[in-house]
C-alpha cells in the first residue's frame, strides 16, 4: 500500500527507480516550506549516521502527528542524494515494518538499493534471496544489477544482466548500470559493445546513457569521441541537455591539458543553470574553476550560490573551503569557516579538517592545534581523522614524541570513520614506540589500525591533496 499510491504501472515504477538512482532535481525544501514544523526539518540536521532516525519518527507519532508515506519517500530520496544512506535505510526499514504496509516490487527495489549502500552488497543479496518470487520483478532485478555494478562486481553483474536479457527485462536503466560499470573499471571496449547492443535491440538511450559515455571519454581524454557525444546531445531537442554535460566536458579538456577549452565549457555550463539543480551546479563549478586556478570565478560563483539559494548547507561550504585550500587562499578559507560556524549548521569535522590539513601541510602546526583546541572548547570532539593529520605532519618533521602523542589521541577517539594512516608514518611511529619500550601502545595501535593502513603511491613527504572528484558525481551518486 505504501508504494502503490506512487507506483501503478511499469512505466511509473521504472521512472521512480530512475529517480532513485539518478535524480539531482529533488528539492524537498520546497515540498515542505509551507510548514515550519515538519518531519524533514527534524531529520535533516542529524548528520551523524551513528544517531538513529527511529526515535525521531516515534516522537513525531507520540505528538499525535501522522507520518505521511509519500513525504517520507521524498525524505528518503533526499537523504540518498546527500549520501546519507544509513539514515535513508532506517526510514525505509521503518516504513516496511509498519502494520498494514505491503511489500511491493518498487518498495523492495528501493529497500535493496539502500541496504546495499548502508550495509553492503552481501546483505542486499541475502535480502533479494529472501523475497518471494512474485515480488522479484523488473524493479528488483534492476536494483540488484545496479548494486553489483556500483560495487564493481563484474561477474555477478554480467550474470544478472544475462538472466534479465533471457527474461526480457533489460531496460534503458539496466543497460545504463552496465555502461557505468564498464566505465568505472575502464573497460571501454565492453562499454562501446553494450551501447551498440542497446541500439541493435532498439532500447532507447536516455540522458544518463549519454552522460555515462560523455564521462567515460572525458576520463580517458578521448576528446574526439567526447565532442561527438556532446554534439549529439546538443542536437537532441528531446534530451534536455543541462549544465552538467559541459562541466563533464570541461573535465575532459582539463585532463587533456586544454584549460582554455575547459574554461569555455564552464562558462557555457552557467547558461544552463536553473531550478532545483542550482546547488549542485554551483558546487561543481566552484570545484572545477578552482582546478584551473580561476580564483575570481570561484568567489563569483560562491556569491551567486549564497544569493540565489535560500540557505547554504554543509555541502556548499565543503565545496568552497576545498576550493580555496586548493587555491592556497588560506585567509579566504578561514573567513568562510568562520561564516560556516556562525550559521549553526550540523557540525561536521570534515569541513574544518580541510583547513587543518592545509595548516599541517604548511608546517603551521601551532596554529592547527590552536584551532582544534578552540573547537574542543566549544564542546566538539575531533574524530580520529583529525588527529591523523597531526600524526602525519609531526612524523614528516621528525618530531616523533609529538607524533605519538597525537597518535594516542587518534586511538582514543570515538569516531574512527575515514581514518587512514600511511604505511610509512605508521612504521615510523611503531619503531619509535618500540625504541622507547612502549610495547603496550604498539599492540594497541596495531589492533586499531589493522584495516586502516594506506600504502601511498609516493612517500608522505611528497604526497599532495586528493584529486577533485569527477564532476559527474552529482548524477551517479
Amino acid at each position: 500500500m505504501m508504494m502503490m499510491a506512487l507506483v501503478r504501472s511499469y512505466k511509473q515504477s521504472n521512472s521512480i527507480c530512475r529517480a532513485l538512482l539518478y535524480s539531482t532535481e529533488t528539492n524537498i525544501h520546497q515540498n515542505f516550506k509551507r510548514n515550519d514544523d515538519n518531519l524533514y526539518r527534524r531529520i535533516s540536521p542529524v548528520g551523524d549516521p551513528n544517531i538513529s532516525m527511529i526515535p525521531i519518527l516515534d516522537q513525531w507519532e507520540k505528538e499525535g502527528k501522522t507520518v505521511i508515506y509519500t513525504q517520507l519517500f521524498l525524505i528518503i530520496k533526499t537523504l540518498r542524494k546527500f549520501n546519507r544512506f544509513t539514515h535513508a535505510f532506517q526510514l525505509s526499514e521503518w516504513m516496511a515494518n509498519r502494520k498494514g504496509s505491503k511489500l511491493t516490487a518498487p518498495s523492495a527495489a528501493i529497500h535493496l538499493d539502500l541496504l546495499s549502500k548502508a550495509q553492503g552488497v552481501e546483505q542486499a543479496e541475502q535480502y533479494f534471496n529472501s523475497l518471494p518470487d512474485d515480488v522479484k520483478k523488473l524493479q528488483v532485478y534492476s536494483a540488484l544489477l545496479n548494486c553489483y555494478a556500483a560495487t564493481k562486481a563484474v561477474e555477478k553483474a554480467e550474470a544478472a544482466a544475462e538472466k534479465m536479457k533471457q527474461s526480457g527485462m533489460m531496460t534503458t536503466l539496466s543497460y545504463n548500470s552496465m555502461l557505468n560499470l564498464y566505465k568505472k573499471i575502464g573497460d571501454y571496449e565492453k562499454l562501446d559493445k553494450i551501447h551498440q547492443e542497446m541500439l541493435d535491440m532498439g532500447v532507447p538511450c536516455d540522458k544518463p546513457t549519454y552522460y555515462i559515455r560523455l564521462s567515460a571519454y572525458a576520463l580517458t581524454s578521448d576528446i574526439e569521441k567526447m565532442e561527438k557525444v556532446l554534439k549529439n546531445m546538443e542536437s537532441n531537442s528531446n534530451l534536455g541537455i543541462d549544465w552538467n554535460a559541459y562541466v563533464i566536458a570541461s573535465g575532459g579538456y582539463i585532463k587533456s591539458g586544454l584549460p582554455d577549452k575547459a574554461f569555455e565549457m564552464l562558462k557555457k555550463s552557467e547558461e544552463y543553470i536553473h531550478g532545483n539543480s542550482k546547488g549542485a551546479a554551483w558546487e561543481n563549478l566552484i570545484s572545477t574553476y578552482a582546478s584551473i586556478g580561476k580564483k575570481d570565478d570561484v568567489y563569483r560563483i560562491w556569491n551567486l550560490y549564497k544569493t540565489s539559494w535560500s540557505k547554504v548547507y554543509n555541502r556548499g561550504y565543503t565545496s568552497i573551503v576545498r576550493a580555496l585550500v586548493r587555491l592556497n587562499d588560506i585567509d579566504g578559507a578561514e573567513k568562510v569557516l568562520a561564516e560556516w560556524e556562525s550559521q549553526k549548521l550540523s557540525f561536521d569535522f570534515r569541513i574544518p579538517n580541510m583547513l587543518i590539513k592545509a595548516y599541517c601541510t604548511k608546517g603551521l602546526l601551532v596554529k592547527a592545534e590552536a584551532y582544534v583546541d578552540r573547537l574542543v572548547g566549544m564542546g566538539k570532539q575531533p574524530p580520529a581523522s583529525t588527529w591523523v593529520l597531526f600524526v602525519t605532519a609531526y612524523t614528516k618533521d621528525k618530531e616523533m614524541e609529538k607524533a605519538v602523542e597525537m597518535l594516542k589521541k587518534c586511538v582514543a577517539a570515538e569516531d574512527m570513520r575515514g581514518c587512514k594512516l600511511d604505511q610509512d608514518v605508521f612504521t615510523a611511529c611503531v619503531e619509535y614506540l618500540k625504541e622507547n619500550g612502549d610495547l603496550t601502545m604498539v599492540e594497541e595501535i596495531e589492533k586499531v589500525f589493522k584495516d586502516k593502513i594506506r600504502v601511498p603511491l609516493v612517500s608522505f613527504a611528497e604526497s599532495n591533496d586528493d584529486e577533485v572528484e569527477e564532476s559527474e558525481s552529482s548524477l551517479m551518486k
